[in-house]
């Protein structure tokens, strides 16, 4: 009778199988995480370049651009100053994750910020700047247990830089509040815009009418 191992089952020989719990299992599992996040790290921080910039085009000179273009100028140098760090340790300088970057804004442009409202638009910003911290957070943990000091102090650094912006952006809605009519205007107000929250509006209303007649029909 073979007896089970505390971290796996045995094989017919008394071997373990599907050891999850190794030293070099976990190693492996780690720097693979790493690089996840860090491919996922471009991505992020090419979005955090593009819709601030946006934004900030869309709010003129009021104080709620103003700190959009803080956070792009910050994501803009953070694409500059990471890639050093990462190729000396072999960690992907992701076409990968720009390139996912792009496709999420270009997807954002042509179709979603044609649908949303200018706050609508800025909060949704807001979160993809939010989701950015959370990320380099993670990345800091992680990078911690991997021993790697450098990245995880240059982590420390980028957050003390990006959450007093982030921050700022988020104080500036504030701004909105006061403004109500700025507010709900249409982000992208041009012919498409138009045509989809039409779409959008028949949607909504035959639903509606169906919705009725389910009622009644019951």
């Amino acid at each position: 009778m073979h007896e089970l191992q505390s971290n796996g089952a045995t094989n017919g020989e008394g071997g373990l199988l599907g050891d999850e719990s190794g030293p070099q299992v976990e190693s492996r599992r780690g720097r693979a995480f790493l690089t996840t996040l860090v491919r996922e790290l471009f991505q992020t921080e090419r979005s955090a370049m593009i819709h601030p910039r946006i934004e900030a085009e869309r709010l003129g000179d009021a104080p709620p651009a103003r700190a959009m273009r803080a956070v792009s100028s910050h994501a803009e140098a953070t694409l500059s100053e990471i890639r050093p760090l990462l190729r000396e340790r072999g960690l992907p300088i992701s076409a990968g994750g720009s390139m996912v970057g792009a496709a999420f804004s270009a997807l954002r442009d042509h179709l979603a910020d044609h649908l949303l409202s200018t706050e609508r638009s800025y909060r949704g910003t807001l979160l993809g700047m939010r989701h950015g911290v959370d990320l380099v957070e993670l990345l800091q943990y992680v990078a911690t247990v991997e021993g790697d000091t450098p990245l995880a102090a240059w982590c420390a650094r980028w957050l003390s830089m990006r959450r007093p912006l982030v921050e700022a952006v988020a104080g500036e809605l504030a701004w909105f509040a006061a403004r109500p009519m700025r507010a709900t205007r249409a982000a992208k107000d041009d012919v498409t815009a138009h045509v989809l929250r039409g779409l959008v509006n028949g949607v909504e209303l035959v639903a509606q009418r169906l919705r009725r007649l389910l009622t009644f029909a019951g």
